[in-house]
């Protein structure tokens, strides 16, 4: 736990190692990276590595109940996996109840020893992590939420490398400032570790050169704004101006809003300050300067985020390859949307009409089971803990971005979705009208899948396919569902274990807008997933 001061209070947050952001993890392509965590909180802890493919390592993913029960207070577990075949910008994360709100930190997996980036080399490299900041406990905010059935209250700031910036009361001391020279290159590492907003970003009078997504090069192109989800992480080149400007310009991040929740309407600053060279005190900050603001898009600006989203492509060259999957072993359909439960006898509810809010894929809300679902699959002893008939198609089709159906009640059980190794799956994910169109940032543990296609309305199984890319689709782990539209996505399941998928809006999987897919052990030897490690914790 560690006192910090935001928005003229003080309250005592969790924290790894005392510091907010958490610490940065480096490491090199084909590094082995471990990592004893030790709990010396109240709480139950898990920690993620959002993004690290965990090639037969899924005991050290991470999320609470799939792949390990939580680490309690007082004991210890030691997270050990190897970065195979990755190199950029990843993070990681608390995997349990909301404590990621200020557990969190960046990952940089730099390239092998030798091998240079594919764009220009930067003069030099800045991790930027944009999260929200909470006056009050994230758990208490939660817990609430889910005993009244209402949605839950929304932040008070957002935040840039932990600083809510000048636009917030009592903060203009806490601005994230970059000092930047004239002429120079800056690679800008950017996370998204808000819990329940998607977020545009812009640097006044500054373009940006989208080099990468979710730790995969993609063919670069300039933007002056840019769109990052939950869970996503962007790298983007910073060309400074070729001399000194004397101004200072904005840096700043505000919501992508697409549903009909409130939300947290504010918008976080930073500072891009260009050393003068005529002056020698260059620490300083000049407020005298002239300062310049970007032009954000309208907080509901969806066809921005569609036209940025179709901008991005794999490199696709021999180097990197783009190996997307083109003969399918299955076809999966979900529904992924809001939904609805009925209140508890004898209790008023707050969500509509008196009811509870929920969230399902096809139809299903999952329910976290008491036991971690890796462990009771590799035991053999899985009866009781889940059930392996997660719908592979929602079990009554209606007009998903249309009227809604009369009942809107979902199913609460806990289900897996089971995955001969090898299988190469492709996977629509249909957003609904139910409640209201919205869109969901899903992520996928466990793998990087390509985005081979997407659209607005109800899918059309006939005629959409044709659209599809399978030549350069961008290869991500998080990835939008289009508010009232589908995204196609396709992966090769070669990774033994059991992989998390779910919304990377927090309240969404509260709610239940969650699943796990469960992939077998193929016949050879490395193709199975090793005993769990003796100090893996015990519910």
């Amino acid at each position: 736990m560690a006192n910090v001061t935001r928005l003229c209070q003080t309250k005592s947050i969790l924290t790894v190692n005392g510091q907010f952001p958490g610490p940065k993890i480096v490491a090199r392509e084909g590094d082995r990276v471990i990592i004893r965590v030790v709990n010396h909180v109240a709480h139950n802890i898990t920690l993620h590595w959002h993004g690290v493919r965990q090639l037969r390592s899924g005991w050290a993913d991470g999320p609470a109940y799939i792949t390990q029960c939580p680490i309690q207070t007082g004991q210890s577990y030691v997270y050990n996996f190897t970065i195979v075949g990755q190199r950029g910008t990843l993070w990681w994360h608390a995997h349990i109840s909301w404590l990621r709100a200020t557990l969190y930190g960046p990952i940089i997996i730099l390239p092998k020893l030798g091998v240079p980036y594919p764009f220009t080399k930067p003069y030099r490299e800045v991790p930027l992590i944009f999260g929200e900041w909470w006056k009050a406990d994230t758990e208490v905010v939660i817990k609430q939420a889910l005993q009244t059935g209402g949605g839950p209250n929304v932040s008070d700031a957002y935040t840039i490398n932990g600083l809510p910036g000048p636009l917030y009361n009592c903060s203009a001391q806490d601005t994230f400032k970059l000092k930047v020279k004239p002429r120079k290159t800056y690679l800008m590492r950017l996370i998204n570790s808000a819990l329940n907003d998607e977020l545009f970003f812009s640097i006044a009078n500054h373009s940006l050169t989208i080099v990468e997504v979710d730790a995969v090069y993609v063919k670069p192109f300039k933007t002056n704004t840019l769109i990052i989800a939950p869970g996503q992480t962007t790298n983007v080149l910073l060309t400074t101006h070729s001399n000194y400007p004397n101004a200072n310009f904005f840096m700043q991040a505000r919501p992508y809003v697409s549903g009909q929740a409130t939300f947290d309407n504010s918008t976080v600053t930073g500072i891009l300050e260009y050393e003068n060279p005529k002056s020698s005190s260059s620490s300083s900050f000049n407020k005298n300067l002239p300062l310049f603001r970007p032009n954000l898009p309208a907080i509901n600006d969806t066809s921005f985020v569609t036209n940025f989203t179709k901008r991005l492509r794999s490199l696709a060259n021999a180097q990197f390859p783009a190996n997307v999957p083109q003969n399918m072993d299955q076809k999966f359909f979900f529904t992924v949307g809001l939904g609805l439960n009925p209140c508890a006898k004898n209790q008023k509810c707050q969500g509509p009409n008196g009811t509870r809010f929920a969230a399902s894929i096809n139809n299903v809300s999952f329910v976290m089971p008491s036991e971690a679902l890796l462990q009771s699959h590799f035991s053999g002893k899985s009866r009781g803990v889940y059930a392996s008939n997660f719908p592979i198609m929602p079990l009554i089709p209606f007009n998903y971005t249309g009227t809604s159906p009369n009942n809107t009640f979902v199913t609460n059980v806990t289900k897996v979705l089971v995955l001969p190794f090898n299988t190469s799956v492709e996977l629509v994910m249909q957003d609904t009208s139910i409640l209201g169109v919205e869109s969901h940032p899903l992520h996928l543990h466990g793998f990087n899948f390509f985005v081979v296609g997407q659209g607005f309305g109800n899918y059309n199984p006939a005629k959409d396919p044709a659209q599809f890319n399978l030549v350069d689709p961008v290869e991500r782990n998080t990835i939008g569902v289009p508010p009232g539209g589908w995204v196609a996505i396709r992966f090769l399941a070669d990774n033994p274990g059991v992989w998390f998928m779910h919304c990377h809006l927090e309240v969404h999987t509260s709610w239940g807008l969650k699943m796990a897919w469960l992939v077998l052990d193929g016949s050879l030897p490395n193709q199975k997933l090793p005993p769990p490690p003796s100090d893996l914790p015990k519910c």
